[in-house]
């Protein structure tokens, strides 16, 4: 099956744009993603080597937010044929050690691996940008959908009160806040199930969320 070709670019205003990654961005993105993930391990980081084989094998789903030349905020992406009964998986055999190999041509819904945006850029909305992004390229290539894994980062400083499945219950009920899983709930995202030793960051201890949006709903 042919990849439908995108060429996604909008114009945020004040130097900034959305757009497509590039290859000469790739080293950026490798120094992005230790400033956003301090505390994943690094064989779960994704190199400079790895996003130019993504560029290869999905260049439609790697969006990236520049201010001018800067790298600023990203996420990767690949197709996937999802199966939401058998949903326990990881992250690092997800994304094939960074390789991306498990993306489906074929896939019917676009999977998130990751998005982050610089500590120095939050809170201009940049995060939901790249969601919207995605949802729209996901609509252009006539998918279900989008579905990720949400890190439970406010677990971390809480784990030695409450277990894993208890913080997950409490936010679902809406008794606490995720300082991730609340914004991706309030953007439209819907929680499916908790994957415990989804990957090895200690922020969340380990654990990830399971969330979905439908292609009809709006970002």
């Amino acid at each position: 099956m042919l990849t439908k070709k995108i060429d996604y670019h909008k114009d945020l205003g004040n130097g900034l744009v959305v757009q497509h990654m590039q290859p000469e961005d790739v080293q950026q993105l490798e120094a992005l993603q230790r400033i956003v993930f301090p505390t994943l391990a690094d064989d779960e980081l994704i190199k400079a080597k790895h996003y130019l084989r993504h560029l290869e094998l999905f260049p439609e789903g790697q969006l990236v937010v520049k201010d001018r030349d800067k790298v600023i905020a990203m996420t990767t992406t690949m197709r996937s044929k999802f199966d939401f009964s058998n949903y326990h998986h990881t992250f690092k055999e997800t994304i094939a050690g960074g390789w991306l190999t498990n993306h489906d041509p074929e896939g019917d819904w676009l999977y998130g691996l990751d998005i982050g945006v610089h500590p120095d850029y939050r809170g201009l909305g940049l995060a939901r940008i790249l969601y919207r992004a995605r949802h729209e390229i996901a609509k252009a290539l006539g998918l279900k959908g989008q579905v990720t894994v949400g890190m439970m980062n406010g677990y971390g400083a809480v784990q030695g009160k409450m277990t894993g499945e208890q913080y997950y219950q409490k936010l679902i009920e809406g008794k606490i806040q995720d300082p991730t899983l609340s914004a991706q709930m309030k953007i439209g995202f819907e929680p499916i199930a908790l994957i415990a030793d989804y990957l090895n960051d200690p922020a969340c201890g380990n654990y990830g969320v399971l969330i979905k949006i439908d292609i009809n709903k709006t970002i």
